[in-house]
């Protein structure tokens, strides 16, 4: 049940009732205090100012229009114009029993499903994944599982870079090995040693940089020899992501690998459709794409480049045929983009020539969801402690440790088994939901104290808050499945409870909507908060049977609720710590 949406459509409906027009919104928001009720309309004086009516008269109109009466208490007008609505707590209670009865909490999967391809991680071959590689592949994850969710059909698109420039040098180095008779598949368990040793040949021996050019031309020809070194690597490559993609917990496997090489067949076509349509210029031997949508104030437009001077393709060009591959054939009606806040202009001039060459129908949504960097202590992009990029694997390997370091200094008496499973799951977790939590699109500071503290919006904290619900239910020793009585809203902290219970759908919406997982990271929070003030006001295990078995519903809610949100997040519970 989405509490937000229901009271949107009825008190829109008594707006339009009252006079308003029909696109009138109703703009319901939760309350941000409790005297204000659960929650709050704030649309009427925007429609009343089109009416050219008093607001307050308006809202005393459309109460006149609504009836809540099912679910509200109480309905009133305040301040200029504003409808609080106050939830019947029997309403909260019959809510609670229909979330305690469904594996999926009460929410529905869309009536009309749309076909989403989302375009995350995306890691470039020639080197191993980075510190950051982070953010798109765990917040595009988050995504994605929460669109699936809702009954959405999620294409996963891992947009892989495997060609270029870049890979005939590593091709070259490759070719060197073998004649040397050294093991290829040695040399290349360090991905960022292969490379630097290939690049210090590339730029140190003339003879070798002119092979390494020749196999681009002869790895974008088609060259069978050439193929089987390029598909060497990416198979080593890639087996380098897919031990950080099963560490991190994520949902990508090889058959969402969709590289830049898959449409290279498809380029050619791009440039001659762009011709055809009149919208290539050449400039200085290379065919661009000049739009005037782009002009800064000087009227300088800065062109997509779809092919260089000598005929070659870039990164743009690939973008397009991707574009055309995920509405012709993946019949896409949503396409989201992972990608880095820096892309932004790259997007917008793709999107904008996308649609002006019909690539895509003009109701599909292409949308960018850029994101910010993982900063270090310094103000700069994160580091090593040798100033390197930090190596994703390395870095969760790290966090498990200081994890495990963490849990058997307070748990001593824990097997090495259980110590180690718990440290894994709490060090990947504290990676993850630290960057999670923040707001996609800023900047965070990567800092290993905050990210493993028990305190505050942090994933120790909220695996801390499951595991103790979990406890107390287990220490009832009840039935699970006897508790089956009313659930009684008697006190203040049952009801607030109650009512942040009832909004897990909205924070999960606007996931969904929005492309941002830290609305349902806040929203895990306060609910494990207002959990904790429950339980310290209100005893469980201790109070009468009627009062216990009400009180243990909630609890068992709230762990249903943590274990599902955190599980959409990405990240494993346990049920000790």
């Amino acid at each position: 049940m989405n509490i937000q949406t229901l009271l949107n459509q009825r008190i829109q409906a008594a707006m339009v009732a009252a006079g308003a027009s029909d696109t009138a919104a109703a703009l319901v928001r939760q309350s941000a205090k409790v005297q204000f009720g659960d929650y709050q309309a704030n649309g009427i004086m925007g429609a009343a100012k089109a009416l050219k009516m008093n607001p307050r008269d308006f809202a005393q109109a459309t109460l006149e229009k609504l009836d809540l009466s099912d679910v509200a208490d109480k309905v009133e007008i305040a301040g200029p114009g504003f409808i609080n609505i106050f939830l019947k707590n029997v309403w909260l209670s019959k809510e609670l029993a229909t979330l305690r009865g469904s594996e999926r909490l009460d929410v529905s999967e869309v009536l009309e499903p749309e076909t989403v391809v989302v375009d995350y991680s995306a890691p470039n071959l020639a080197k191993e994944m980075h510190v950051g590689h982070l953010r798109s592949t765990v917040i595009g994850d988050a995504v994605v599982r929460t669109l699936e969710f809702f009954g959405h059909h999620v294409v996963r698109q891992n947009h892989v870079g495997d060609w270029g420039t870049q890979f005939g040098m590593l091709l070259a180095y490759m070719e060197r090995l073998r004649a040397e008779n050294a093991k290829i598949s040695m040399a290349l368990s360090d991905l960022e040693s292969f490379y630097r040793a290939a690049k210090t040949c590339f730029d140190d021996d003339e003879a070798f940089a002119t092979r390494a050019r020749e196999l681009v031309v002869e790895l974008q020809s088609g060259d069978e020899g050439c193929l089987a070194l390029w598909d060497e690597f990416i198979e080593i490559s890639m087996a380098h992501c897919e031990e950080t993609y099963k560490m991190l917990g994520v949902s990508l496997e090889r058959q969402h690998v969709m590289p830049e090489s898959a449409y290279n067949d498809d380029l050619a076509n791009v440039v001659s459709e762009l011709k055809e349509q009149g919208l290539l210029q050449e400039s200085n031997g290379a065919q661009c794409v000049f739009m005037e949508e782009f002009a800064n104030k000087e009227d300088e437009i800065t062109p997509i480049i779809v092919q260089k001077t000598g005929g070659g393709f870039l990164y743009a060009t690939t973008d397009l045929a991707a574009v055309r591959f995920r509405q012709h054939t993946l019949n896409a009606n949503r396409v989201l983009y992972f990608v880095d806040a820096r892309q932004s202009l790259h997007f917008q001039q793709i999107f904008t020539l996308s649609r002006k060459a019909g690539f895509v129908k003009p109701e599909t949504q292409l949308e960018h969801m850029p994101f910010g960097t993982v900063m270090g202590s310094d103000g700069k992009p994160f580091k090593t402690r040798s100033g390197g990029v930090a190596k994703l694997s390395s870095l969760l390997e790290e966090a498990q440790e200081r994890a495990y370091q963490l849990v058997a200094s307070k748990n001593p008496e824990m097997s090495e088994e259980e110590l180690r499973n718990i440290g894994r799951v709490v060090g990947i977790a504290s990676v993850k939901y630290a960057d999670l939590s923040k707001n996609r699109t800023s900047d965070y500071v990567f800092n290993w104290d905050t990210m493993l503290s028990f305190e505050g919006n942090t994933a120790p904290y909220l695996l801390y808050a499951y595991s103790r619900v979990a406890s107390i239910v287990k220490r009832s020793e009840m039935d699970v499945a006897s508790l089956t009585g009313d659930i009684a809203l008697e006190e203040p902290q049952e009801r607030a409870l109650a009512v942040k219970l009832c909004q897990f759908e909205e924070a999960i919406q606007q996931v969904a909507n929005d492309g941002m997982p830290h609305f349902l990271c806040s929203y895990l929070y306060d609910l494990a908060g207002t959990f904790m003030t429950f339980y310290e006001a209100c005893p469980i295990l201790n109070a009468e049977d009627d009062v216990k078995h009400s009180r243990l519903q909630l609890a068992l809610n709230t762990a249903s609720t943590l274990k599902l949100g955190l599980s959409l997040l990405g990240i494993e519970t346990l049920e000790r710590m």
